[in-house]
């Protein structure tokens, strides 16, 4: 089964990007299904169905057309179903604390709990093998970032954390409920957590599985959407992901370049110069801006068609390794980039704010540094079997 995660900015036209590759695959006899793990979901907006504006229809699997369905994870029906246990203890904090009945409720819905779930339909349908291709249709930036690291957080939790807690609460729990406003939760509340980190147990090794799971940014040609593309591309390298296409959205055509809109395209096109610096050698596509929104299914056909050449496969694998890795060792970072063809004495480096510029020739390599790394500085660099390995510390 392939994965493509789409993301990027709010706004830049993901959703509509990520429904067209779905009809794009159901029309080459992939069982597709395109999953919207965005709080606010407008998948089904994009399909133009008809429903009220907090519709539960999507709420799971929805046929579109052949080979194709659509899902919105809807985190009040997974509440009921997978948290159960969790919400109920917190619900009743909540009250404890003088907030009313429905308020409690909300509140409950906890950061996270979208994703997890998610996560767990993802695990379901691989063991099932019920789909071909999942396509997942993010949140903005910052909430897909949480969602590829939280299977790791969790583990970490389970393995570290849980087990002492479990246990420390069992044995205070008769005594404490005694003099406490509050009860401690009962052991049923540690064993939902436990089920449910059963459910996405795997789901890690998914996601750095370049073979099976690939993830898509999807941006517009401005400089403040460009950095948060950015940030996204040096976070999902970080967090092992590979990233295999940056796609360029809603560009002005070469007729916008005089009268109104001429200041704007000749803006984009210093940006996209940028993009294809900066990103290289993961290829960049760019979609025109429409005439008319791209809104239900013949438009998005229409769209899948400049997306992807008629003999194109989305699923294709076409990228096995990240751009670059980061690491630590000893006493030291590194930052590792792959360079095939590259002379050690041809290689150039220096620091540019919080970037990594590597030059090779009249090639240059634009790497964002995590917060981690920004303010160290490269000490050393060394060509390993292809790799370029740059030994980051801090300033002497």
């Amino acid at each position: 089964m392939r994965i493509l995660l789409f993301s990027g900015k709010g706004g830049v036209g993901k959703t509509s990007t990520a429904a067209a590759t779905g009809l794009k695959l159901a029309s080459l006899g992939y069982r597709t299904l395109v999953m919207s793990v965005d709080p606010a979901h407008s998948l089904s907006d994009a399909f133009d169905l008809e429903a009220g504006l907090f519709s539960s229809r999507t709420a799971d699997p929805v046929p579109i057309v052949a080979n194709l369905e659509i899902h919105e994870v809807n985190i009040q029906k997974e509440i009921k179903r997978h948290w159960n246990e969790i919400s109920t203890y917190i619900i009743g904090l909540l009250r404890t604390s003088g907030l009313a009945d429905v308020e409690a409720e909300e509140l409950a819905i906890f950061p996270g709990m979208e994703e997890l779930s998610a996560m767990m339909y993802v695990n379901q349908f691989r063991r099932e093998g019920r789909y071909d291709v999942i396509v997942l249709d993010c949140a903005p930036t910052a909430e897909s970032l949480r969602f590829i690291s939280m299977p790791t957080t969790l583990e970490w939790y389970i393995k570290h954390i849980f087990p002492t807690e479990r246990k420390l609460l069992k044995l205070m729990r008769p005594l404490a409920n005694r003099v406490s406003p509050v009860e401690l939760p009962q052991d049923s509340y540690f064993a939902n957590i436990y089920d449910l980190y059963k459910k996405i147990e795997g789901i890690d090794t998914l996601l750095a599985d370049p073979v099976k799971t690939s993830a898509r940014l999807v941006t517009n040609a401005e400089k403040m959407v460009l950095k948060e593309t950015q940030r996204a591309f040096v976070y999902f390298s970080l967090h092992g992901l590979t990233v295999d296409e940056i796609i360029v959205n809603r560009l002005l055509p070469e007729e916008a370049g005089q009268g109104f809109f001429a200041e704007a395209r000749r803006n984009q096109q210093e940006v996209l110069a940028e993009v294809e610096r900066y990103f290289a050698p993961v290829p960049a596509r760019r979609v025109p801006l429409f005439e008319t929104e791209v809104l239900g299914i013949e438009r998005l056909r229409r769209l899948a068609d400049v997306l992807y050449g008629a003999g194109e496969d989305p699923a294709a694998v076409t990228r096995t390794e990240p751009a670059y890795e980061f690491g630590k060792k000893d006493d030291h970072y590194e930052v590792r980039l792959r360079l095939p063809f590259a002379a050690k004495s041809e290689v150039g480096l220096y620091k540019k704010g919080d970037e990594l510029v590597v030059e090779i020739g009249n090639f240059r390599r634009h790497v964002g540094l995590p917060t981690s790394m920004a303010a160290l500085a490269p000490v050393r660099a060394r060509l390993e079997d292809r790799l370029l390995i740059v030994e980051m510390k801090e300033a002497a």
